[in-house]
């Protein structure tokens, strides 16, 4: 179904420097997951040969994306890993057992991680499955008639929404999902509020529909998560890395009720990644004996692209669905180390292929 149409902006082109990488990121959605993805800008703005030109983000990675957009404004590359980090501490403190994590008896029994997961965990999942029973019997419009979101004081309190429509040391484009049609709206940065940072992470089971001009929206994972057509038609790095977060596969087949329902998740919010990959494939295919000058402009554009990919899947499977709704620091601090060592990692690797080459190979999408 086509994405609604959406007011363009002018934007100014501007030739990388000398020595500059240019890069679009694409980052995937995910609950608390997100803290991988964290990480990864963290270790990116590191780097001062990458320029970040474009980022598409949905749900927790539009919420990486405006944190990082408006700490360049504030502060350039520092002030985007110092906003990255009071958001996520914010989501931290809003844990019910932050206090515990970081009171003088968490701080004797040493580093939280090491203790306080494993004991946590037997607690909280028995009450994320009650709570996901009891919601499939009542919506959020009967549970929380007043809409209530935490989320949108995090945002309001670490955000400087007006910071991120004026960012011109980046492009963002935000996805979410139109209640009444199912189809995909892109929010330019340019118009971009906390409301619609909320609508493309609001899942419908958990959180009223964000209304925005009068339509109703719900997380963007469902139409785009996260939608790369942006990142090919509106910017000008020939570089797109993908920042995934959602296992694409399972060593086993899942046989509790609760899990089958988990990795039907998990395969409905890379559904529309995988459509996206393997359309970009078939371009390319189409354009692979297209000579450059040739032919229409997206095609040349797809033929000219180069796709990278930080898959955290094999490390965040093992945490299982349950733990996207899991905020205590310890958790999150560690999600950001992964992360963190999972760019630097890339960047080790294929750093080297920016400018040059892809170092995911879109076309084995297309096998099997």
């Amino acid at each position: 179904m086509p994405a609604s149409p959406r007011p363009r902006t002018a934007t100014t082109v501007r030739q990388p420097r000398p020595g500059i990488r240019p890069i679009d990121l694409a980052l995937q959605g995910g609950g608390s997951h997100g803290a991988f993805t964290w990480g990864v800008l963290d270790r990116l703005l590191e780097d001062e040969s990458l320029e970040i030109t474009a980022i598409s983000g949905t749900s927790a990675g539009a919420m990486n994306a405006v944190a990082l957009a408006a700490g360049l404004m504030d502060g350039g590359r520092e002030g985007a890993r110092r906003v990255l980090r009071q958001f996520w501490t914010r989501v931290a403190e809003l844990s019910p057992f932050h206090h515990l994590q970081t009171s003088p008896l968490g701080a004797m029994m040493g580093p939280a991680h090491d203790w306080f997961a494993p004991w946590i965990q037997p607690w909280t999942e028995p009450i994320r499955r009650a709570a996901d029973a009891f919601g499939q019997q009542l919506s959020p419009y009967q549970l929380n008639p007043l809409n209530l979101n935490p989320l949108r004081d995090i945002l309001l309190e670490t955000i400087d929404f007006d910071s991120v429509g004026r960012c011109h040391k980046t492009q963002l484009f935000v996805a979410a999902t139109q209640v009444r049609t199912g189809a995909l709206r892109i929010f330019g940065q340019h118009e971009l509020t906390a409301d619609m940072v909320l609508a493309s992470a609001c899942l419908p089971l958990l959180f009223q529909a964000v209304e925005i001009d009068g339509e109703a929206y719900w997380d963007g994972g469902y139409a785009g998560n996260p939608s790369l057509l942006p990142l090919v038609n509106e910017t000008r790095a020939d570089d797109l890395l993908l920042v995934q977060i959602n296992p694409m596969q399972r060593e086993s087949v899942p046989t509790r009720a609760s899990d089958i329902l988990d990795r039907v998740n998990e395969v409905t919010f890379n559904a529309s990644l995988l459509k996206e990959l393997r359309t970009l494939a078939l371009m390319k295919q189409m354009a692979g004996d297209a000579p450059q000058a040739g032919g229409p402009a997206l095609l040349r554009r797809v033929q000219r692209l180069r796709v990278h990919l930080i898959d955290g899947g094999a490390s965040l499977a093992p945490l299982g669905a349950g733990s996207k709704t899991q905020t205590q620091w310890s958790f999150l601090s560690r999600l950001h180390g992964l992360g963190r060592d999972a760019a630097d990692g890339w960047l080790r690797e294929h750093g080297h292929d920016l400018g040059h080459r892809s170092s995911f190979d879109l076309a084995t999408l297309l096998q099997g």
